[in-house]
């Protein structure tokens, strides 16, 4: 937080423009937040259109009012991260600049506070502290805090997946769970199980690497590989999960697109006592053969109606990888041809 905040009212001949002075009470802090060479308040100024200059541990923004104060918000924000120790991002600094966007765009925030300070949904285990970085993560890290199921719907590079895996490993930690189920459907445009070499585990790792990849960044890497030889942690295939009933567990189904509508059921009905259940999946990107419905889209029609089950949708500005995959998605989405869309009948050549 910064430690004085000025704001110079505008002049009646540019009643739109507007002056805010920030100082910031830690030095270290200070050049940390503007970045290398100011690169992060570079950022800020291209994607708001405001000018800032820095002197010291003091910033001058100058622009539009809204933009200005949404450049306030999100250099507030990204402050007080560094207080509480995190090493700030290019994705972090894109993060904020959304959710300040946000504030603006919405009648109601949930992430706005009093005085406009931006307050995002975090989840923390003692490896790492991760906070939402659009409006649609921050409601989704919201609603696995409070659903018993939750659906996360969206392109890739959204971070459905990995807010799952942190949230599931915060429960783990805190013995809110007593175990963590990951699955997926080993299904892909390609080779199938049987013709990879190797025992079942070797063939159904190369399905189920994301999910390891978001566990070793919430959690030490021995103490993963030590819960899941206890069992606590389970990584298996879809197949595996029939016939289970699953009491005190995070379960998390990823890749769901790819299940179909026999095998979704299944695993809805898996939850058990004290369970919590996180379905992630990107219709767009359905790997099933041809005419084979996609369980996913089936589930969200039929579950829509409900009560307790919370779908949250997430969108090419969501994304929070490098900044060509939104680029990506939202080129596809133009072309109004995903990757894996079904292409329509093509006449024949006359």
């Amino acid at each position: 937080m910064s430690a004085a905040t000025e704001l110079n009212k505008p002049s009646s001949g540019a009643s739109d423009m507007a002056h805010i002075v920030l100082t910031f009470d830690n030095n270290k802090h200070a050049s940390a937040l503007y970045g290398q060479f100011d690169e992060n308040l570079a950022r800020i100024e291209q994607k708001l259109s405001v000018d800032i200059r820095s002197k010291g541990n003091q910033l001058s923004i100058r622009g539009e009012a809204t933009a200005a104060e949404q450049a306030r918000r999100a250099l507030d924000y990204l402050y007080d991260l560094l207080q509480k120790g995190t090493d700030l991002s290019q994705s972090d600094v894109d993060g904020a600049i959304r959710m300040a966007v946000a504030a603006d765009d919405q009648l109601t925030l949930p992430t706005l506070e009093r005085k406009g300070k931006m307050a995002a949904a975090q989840f923390s285990t003692r490896k790492k502290t991760i906070h939402a970085r659009s409006v649609n993560q921050d409601a989704y890290m919201r609603a696995l805090e409070r659903s018993e199921l939750v659906f996360g719907i969206g392109p890739a590079g959204t971070g459905k997946t990995y807010l799952a895996v942190a949230y599931a490993a915060m429960l783990l930690e805190r013995g809110m769970v007593e175990r963590i189920i990951l699955s997926r459907p080993a299904v892909e445009a390609g080779e199938r199980l049987g013709f990879l070499p190797g025992d079942m585990k070797e063939k159904v790792d190369p399905y189920l690497r994301p999910l390891y990849d978001a566990l070793h960044d919430m959690m030490p890497v021995d103490k993963v590989e030590r819960a899941i030889a206890a069992d606590v942690i389970e990584i298996a295939p879809l197949a595996f999960m029939r016939g289970r009933t699953l009491h005190n567990a995070a379960i998390i189904l990823d890749e769901a697109q790819n299940t179909t509508p026999m095998q979704m059921k299944m695993f809805l009905t898996r939850m058990g006592e004290g369970g919590r259940m996180i379905v992630t999946g990107d219709p767009s990107q359905i790997d099933l053969p041809p005419n084979t419905k996609s369980g996913l889209v089936e589930a969200l029609r039929v579950l829509a109606d409900v009560p307790g089950i919370v779908t949250v949708r997430f969108n090419e500005t969501d994304v929070v990888r490098h900044p060509l995959v939104a680029e990506i998605v939202a080129a596809y989405d133009r072309a109004g041809a995903g990757p894996s869309a079904p292409s329509e009948k093509r006449k024949p050549d006359l």
